[in-house]
């Protein structure tokens, strides 16, 4: 078998936590499409789907009681909205890259030779059952998980913050128009820039044909939350 994956030894020192039992981190970084190969050469390995799931489970319990407690004025809705926004595989997978996890798993020859080490969904569930490796390893201890979860929680918190993506500003801004019954409000993309991988949007609100917010964003539902955000500025409502 041809895998080029790093060490575990180096993924420790790199999160900072070193497992009694080697084997729940090999089965955490086990790709299915690398136990499907050994199986057909007659040997039978764990994936690392089960710990996904166990992971999934892990991952809410931490990220829901760091947000319920740093945001007491927030609602019920409000809250969700947060959790959502760093659970999602979007977040996870660039938790993984962080640490460069795609380097260190067991993938099967197809995921190699096609990029699978990183595929946001591939790094993402990784991250997911690496999550329930260190819980399992360290008798079950939520705090152990969340000395290595947390940084990269609110880190990802302060930067959705920052773009407002938890936040509907489009939402509140079209409540504000609808209070007058003859305005229109539109989203106008008048810009598009960069390679297809890295793309930029630039949007303008409109009310009644008047530009009143601009945004530029990776994704034109971010560039449209922007304007909203400025617009809402411009009627002292933000």
């Amino acid at each position: 078998m041809n895998n080029q994956q790093k060490p575990i030894s180096e993924l420790e020192k790199e999160i900072g936590y070193t497992f009694k039992n080697k084997e729940i981190i090999t089965v955490a970084l086990t790709h299915s499409s690398y136990s499907n190969e050994m199986k057909s050469h007659g040997e039978k390995i764990q994936f690392n789907e089960r710990l996904e799931f166990l992971g999934d489970s892990v991952l809410s319990i931490i990220v829901s009681s760091y947000i319920f407690e740093k945001y007491k004025n927030k609602q019920e809705g409000d809250l969700t909205k947060i959790r959502a926004a760093v659970v999602c595989e979007k977040a996870l997978s660039k938790f993984a890259a962080k640490i460069g996890l795609g380097d260190y798993m067991y993938l099967g020859h197809g995921e190699e030779i096609n990029n699978g080490r990183k595929r946001p969904s591939i790094t993402a569930d990784a991250f997911e059952a690496l999550l329930a490796a260190i819980y399992l390893d360290s008798g079950e201890n939520f705090d152990e998980v969340g000395r290595f979860l947390l940084p990269f929680i609110a880190d990802e918190i302060e930067f959705i913050t920052e773009t407002g993506v938890f936040v509907d500003y489009k939402t509140t801004l079209q409540q504000i128009v609808q209070q007058a019954n003859t305005e229109k409000l539109e989203y106008v993309l008048v810009g598009e820039s960069g390679p297809d991988h890295n793309k930029k949007f630039s949007v303008e609100a409109r009310l009644n044909s008047n530009v009143i917010g601009r945004g530029e964003g990776k994704t034109k539902r971010e560039a449209e939350q922007i304007a909203a955000h400025e617009a809402l500025v411009l009627f002292g409502e933000a």
